[in-house]
């Protein structure tokens, strides 16, 4: 088997026995991202320099006999939304097109620790909002399944870029759904885990009550290495829990005797695609021979999760993005051409004797403010920024973001009745496979409803993982959601090993 046909867990076998070095493990990576990524658009900022160096430390270390880490030697990429010391950080926007963080984010400190390779940074929708990596302000990524369709998003580079064999493992962020979404469009794995489990400190926040970083990669095995490296408790994140982290690399083989897996009612209604239904039942079938029960339950309060979500999260994203000023740091407007125009505009008000005018003018620094955030923002982010404005407004706060609130609660609460009598939620993790690129564009009420199956797990903050299940007539990969209760990342990750070993549609790879 090659290299790049080898799984993460594969080549850390095969780093340890010598056959291979961290080097040219890198040097071929690299290679495929020079060869492809010209087409999928991956990697927003990739350093061969720098991961050579990195890896050829480890290779010096690991001949010198030291204790290496946890992922020692293999190449990881990183979505470009975490703060990376020394290497730009631009979450995809002209707002941080040049911004250098000065510390590491905690799980990219911790991937050093691991000894991991740190690859590049991978194109997002810009500052996580959006779901199909059009809204970055640089590039779109390209579905290597077929180059017309999106990658998901917003961690569609993260997604592409393990589909195409440019890196076995990536870290990604889910805010609702922008880690499974991608996942399933790209037929790989991956995992939301749950919320505190893995150090928000460093990541660029977009919905701060939401967002998680996690794992993508080719197998559940993998997954389970890439989210030991990175979990654990971190004084420096007020929201991560101080819970213990499990092994589960010691645990992911391990078969999950008299499973209880549950499917909700709600989520095979009208909109969901035929062959996804298909492949989920299909799915669901194999379970079954694997010895887990199933049993309907019902998530009466799924139906409203779209609809909160999207106030709180534009809420969040107003509060969090105010910060974008044009003053400390990140894109400030040219001043020079500011200051001219509003000379030339209160020249003219003057001439014509207009008092009413001269006195609504704006200041210099009003209009920095209004000018600098007018072109650092792209179009997804100003509407999303407006949307949560206008609810937090006074007379608007308590009808929109508090009773969101309270629907938030509800939808948790379901959560945890279905908990009592399930192990697992199974379900579709999208509606349809991959859409084309510019077909939602003009219609972001249908681009948000991509997102129906996912956003339910960021409310409740529960764990959620998404395995490849299908490919359509169309030869679009489709992805199979289980969700489990708070901090039950091990059972996620055991259910879906238990599915990949009876299957094989992990293994698939695009042509």
């Amino acid at each position: 088997m090659s290299v790049l046909e080898s799984t993460a867990t594969e080549l850390l076998a095969e780093l340890a026995a010598g056959n291979v070095s961290a080097a040219e493990l890198t040097q071929t990576y690299l290679a495929q991202i020079e060869d492809h990524d010209e087409a999928i658009g991956a990697f927003l900022n990739v350093d061969a320099e720098r991961a050579l160096t990195q890896a050829e430390a480890i290779d010096t270390r690991r001949r010198a006999g030291a204790k290496l880490g946890l992922l020692a030697g293999l190449p990881v990429a990183v979505k470009d939304v975490l703060c990376t010391k020394g290497w730009t950080t631009t979450c995809g926007s002209r707002m941080l097109e040049h911004f250098v963080p000065p510390y590491d984010a905690t799980v990219i400190s911790k991937l050093k620790a691991a000894d991991a390779v740190l690859i590049g940074k991978t194109n997002m929708d810009e500052f996580a909002m959006g779901g199909s990596t059009e809204n970055s302000a640089f590039k779109r990524t390209h579905n290597p399944w077929a180059l017309d369709r999106t990658p998901g998003g917003s961690s569609g580079g993260a997604a592409a870029c393990v589909a195409s064999n440019m890196a076995p493992l990536s870290i990604g962020t889910d805010t609702g759904g922008s880690i499974r979404q991608p996942a399933a469009f790209c037929g790989v794995t991956g995992m939301k885990p749950t919320y505190g489990r893995v150090s928000r400190y460093g990541l660029v926040a977009f919905a701060s009550s939401l967002d998680q970083a996690g794992p993508l990669a080719r197998t559940a095995e993998d997954v389970a290495l890439l989210l030991e490296a990175i979990a654990g408790h971190d004084p420096l994140d007020s929201t991560s829990a101080n819970v213990s982290t499990p092994s589960y690399t010691a645990t992911v083989r391990e078969p999950l005797a008299g499973l209880r897996l549950g499917v909700a009612r709600e989520h095979f209604g009208d909109g969901l695609d035929r062959e996804v239904d298909a492949a989920v039942r299909e799915a669901i079938k194999v379970f079954e021979s694997q010895g887990a029960s199933v049993h309907e339950i019902s998530l009466p309060h799924s139906k409203y999760a779209i609809a909160t979500y999207y106030i709180i999260a534009p809420c969040e994203a107003s509060s969090n993005l105010a910060r974008y000023d044009g003053v400390h740091y990140g894109y400030r407007t040219d001043e020079k051409e500011m200051l001219a125009e509003l000379a030339e505009e209160r020249k003219a008000l003057e001439a014509a004797g207009d008092r009413a005018r001269l006195d609504a003018l704006d200041s210099s620094l009003v209009r920095m403010y209004r000018e600098t955030r007018s072109e650092g923002f792209g179009a997804e982010v100003k509407r999303r920024v407006m949307l949560g404005s206008y609810a937090l407004s006074a007379g608007y706060y308590d009808a929109y973001y508090v009773k969101a609130l309270k629907v938030r609660r509800l939808i948790r609460e379901d959560y945890d009745a279905a908990f009592k009598d399930v192990d697992l939620i199974i379900g579709p993790t999208t509606a349809t496979a991959a859409f084309k690129l510019g077909e939602m564009n003009e219609d972001p009420l249908t681009m948000y409803l991509q997102d129906l199956y996912t956003v339910s797990a960021n409310l409740a903050g529960i764990a959620a993982i998404s395995v490849p299940c299908g490919i359509t007539g169309s030869g679009l990969p489709i992805g199979l959601q289980l969700q489990a209760a708070p901090f039950e990342e091990e059972k996620l990750l055991r259910a879906a090993h238990m599915f990949q070993r009876a299957t094989d549609w992990h293994t698939r790879r695009p042509g």
